[in-house]
């Protein structure tokens, strides 16, 4: 069922997620089933379960709709539940992100290139993976979700400032993405 996706300024995007009990296995099918039905209606290429307003440690990636910038996200769609990174790449890379959380601001984030991810897919089953290239911003921006951290709070301070005032217009209310969305 599609979700409203809350905004910057609402508490449960800033809290460290709990894990997902893999015992409950009906309840993170239906909230996972939530996540991807709510990504395809925002257009986006990634949500976590607090921004539908669900404090659990679940994710969902969709590479597929980046396909023709990035030929290798042709196939990429992941669940990643309870997903851990295990090591990453000293490399880092840089790339210009934004967030169905924060709409409208855009700003370049610096972000290890290579991760490898312990995680539960979609069925439960525990995988380890290596993402690279913009598979791994993806992931990392998601997980980033399950600790409370937004991509804004990753940029230089002049950044911050800069943005500043597009970060109030959205906690007034002052957003509106072509998504449903909520701010508590």
């Amino acid at each position: 069922m599609i979700q409203p996706i809350y905004l910057y300024g609402s508490e449960v995007l800033r809290k460290k997620a709990e894990p997902a009990d893999p015992t409950e296995k009906e309840k993170i099918k239906a909230l996972v089933q939530d996540l991807w039905d709510t990504l395809a209606k925002a257009d986006g290429c990634g949500l976590a379960a607090p921004q539908i307003g669900v404090s659990l440690r679940v994710v969902v990636v969709d590479g597929t709709v980046l396909e023709d910038t990035y030929d290798y996200l042709k196939d990429f769609r992941r669940t990643l539940v309870n997903p851990e990174i295990i090591e990453e790449s000293t490399e880092k890379s840089t790339y210009s992100e934004g967030c169905l959380s924060v709409p409208g601001i855009y700003c370049d984030v610096v972000r290890p290139k290579r991760i490898t991810v312990r995680y539960l897919d979609g069925d439960l089953l525990p995988r380890e993976e290596v993402f690279d290239n913009f598979a791994a911003r993806m992931v990392q921006h998601e997980m980033s979700h399950l600790d409370g951290v937004l991509f804004t709070d990753l940029v230089p301070p002049i950044r911050k400032k800069m943005i500043s005032g597009k970060l109030q217009n959205i906690l007034r209310g002052k957003a509106h993405p072509h998504y449903n969305t909520k701010l508590k």
